[in-house]
């Protein structure tokens, strides 16, 4: 039987050739996403703001002024409606209710529940959770403080496993996929909540994942073509490691869109970010990290040594002999 093959065995792309494009698009990406996040922000969730998330689910799409009327005159504090998916379901964020006990909270689901039901025919009532300031605030500390403990992380174990450049171009590929992700939930006012983060530490281990498999072909190039010019070796290492990395990302990528459109709207986010940094990590690990190895000046070649020869049938061949 014969097997498939997504890329052809003699696939020989010049991927560096179009490092300077990648670099330019990379940073403009990176510093609209920056933009873009600080001017509109992030929908933080429950998780994050604190306060009270009530999930409702309506017969067909409400008008957003008269859930919002309905609720504000309950007395509850300002409401914020968010549409979820279709536009059937919302979700409304009140303030923490005073007394922020679970009697307060369970009497402020029952009014909301009891007036829409009332206002709105077929309304049902779906979930709510609850969040006070302290564990809100305690919990940005920890999302905020594992993102960068693992990108640090990451960064040291790449120079101590490679060379320091291996290092570098590791946190610069990481960062720009945090950003593109920052950027992405800023314009489709996905949640961002606890979920998120979840999503986003799954995407910086995907991302790694993939570039240490790059890195160290690249690394074994190195020290099989002495003499080989380090544009040629990344280019060889990347075309190598190509048939893994587009069937790794594929088969991930079928699991993501079951899952986006089976897992129903509580999941949305979180596998809409997932698939996002599929794209971005691949993208990151081929154009801009590797590539980033030759700015920063790593050399297959020893000093001292002769000018490096172009193509591999001139260079010198350290490994073990083929058959």
């Amino acid at each position: 039987m014969k097997l498939l093959k997504l890329v052809p065995d003699n696939t020989n792309i010049d991927f560096v050739r179009l490092r300077g494009i990648a670099f330019g698009l990379t940073l403009l990406l990176s510093i609209l996403a920056v933009g873009v996040t600080f001017a509109r922000g992030l929908n933080m969730g429950v998780d994050f703001v604190g306060g009270l998330m009530i999930e409702e689910k309506f017969a067909a799409a409400p008008d957003l002024n008269k859930v919002r009327s309905a609720v504000d005159r309950l007395g509850l504090g300002e409401a914020q409606l968010q549409p979820v998916g279709d536009g059937k379901t919302l979700t409304i964020r009140l303030p923490i209710q005073q007394g922020a006990d679970e009697g307060a909270t369970n009497a402020a689901v029952k009014k909301v529940e009891t007036t829409l039901a009332q206002q709105f025919p077929g309304a049902t009532f779906s979930r709510y959770s609850t969040v006070s300031g302290k564990v809100s605030n305690e919990l940005i500390r920890n999302g905020v403080l594992a993102v960068v403990l693992a990108i640090i992380g990451i960064g040291l174990f790449a120079i101590f496993r490679f060379e320091w450049q291996f290092g570098v171009s590791t946190v610069v590929a990481i960062v720009h996929d945090l950003l593109m992700t920052l950027g992405f939930f800023a314009i489709t006012r996905f949640e961002f909540d606890l979920n998120i983060v979840a999503a986003v530490l799954t995407i910086i281990g995907y991302s790694i994942n993939d570039k240490i498999v790059i890195d160290d072909r690249i690394r074994e190039n190195m020290r099989r073509y002495r003499k080989m010019e380090m544009r040629e070796i990344i280019n060889l290492s990347v075309n190598e490691t190509l048939p893994r990395t587009v069937m790794t990302s594929l088969t991930i990528l079928l699991a993501l869109g079951a899952l986006l459109f089976l897992g129903g709207h509580v999941l949305r986010g979180f596998t809409a970010a997932m698939i996002l940094g599929i794209f971005v990590g691949t993208y990151s690990s081929i154009y801009v990290s590797s590539s980033l190895l030759i700015t920063l000046g790593l050399r297959a070649q020893p000093e001292g040594e002769k000018k490096p020869v172009k193509g591999i049938a001139n260079a010198e061949r350290v490994g073990p002999k083929e058959g």
